[in-house]
């Protein structure tokens, strides 16, 4: 068989391929991973009651900046390892930048207040709750991501699987914030964080195994 019979033969009946596959899966992905999230807050946790009040507050939308800095800059960095070959990019960055931002607030409103209110500004009244509330409302957001990852060609398995997480973890928190009571950077700095990181932990840990191909 000549090569042109056996590249046509092989092209035979090829569907053309969607540039923008990618994009696509994420953005069903994120609809569902929201969505979800908030269907799972208002049946087990339900919206703040005064959440129309407290949106005229600028406290309240630096607190949803965090969470919606990192779930930008781990989309970009899940987006980027869904393709094989391609490395993070500038994402991990980014996101560690809106941690040293947060952290770097809440070191200056800790030592701004005398020491006796220090621990209730990192404790709050919800500390107990809070990394296993976002945790629970992250679990559609994984399940969409790593539904969204299977369908493409991550090589950086662990990478990827964490990156997932993570972006899992910030949908999660972002749709948490609707419901927490929380206003202080320290405690943000704590168990925000600590929300985030557990989806992200297992992600990487689940990645080799979840996204194998």
């Amino acid at each position: 068989m000549k090569t042109d019979d056996l590249v046509a033969m092989l092209a035979t009946g090829v569907d053309a391929v969607d540039p923008r596959v990618v994009e696509k899966r994420f953005a069903l992905a994120l609809a569902l991973g929201l969505s979800g999230a908030g269907i799972l807050m208002v049946a087990l946790l339900g919206v703040r009651r005064d959440l129309a009040q407290v949106a005229m507050t600028g406290m309240f939308w630096l607190k949803l900046a965090f969470p919606a800095a990192v779930l930008g800059a781990a989309l970009s960095v899940t987006m980027r390892l869904a393709r094989p070959g391609y490395g993070a990019g500038t994402g991990w960055l980014l996101s560690a930048l809106a941690l040293a931002a947060l952290w770097l607030g809440a070191g200056a409103a800790l030592v701004a207040v005398p020491p006796a209110l220090r621990a209730h500004m990192v404790l709050g009244e919800t500390w107990r709750v809070c990394t296993l509330c976002v945790t629970v409302l992250s679990i559609p957001a994984f399940c969409a991501v790593f539904w969204a990852l299977r369908g493409l060609a991550p090589t950086r398995l662990h990478q990827a699987g964490a990156a997932a997480g993570l972006l899992a973890g910030a949908q999660g928190l972002l749709v948490y914030c609707l419901h927490c009571p929380e206003t202080t950077l320290p405690f943000w700095g704590v168990w925000y964080v600590l929300g985030m990181l557990v989806p992200a932990t297992l992600g990487a840990a689940l990645g080799k195994v979840l996204l194998r191909w």
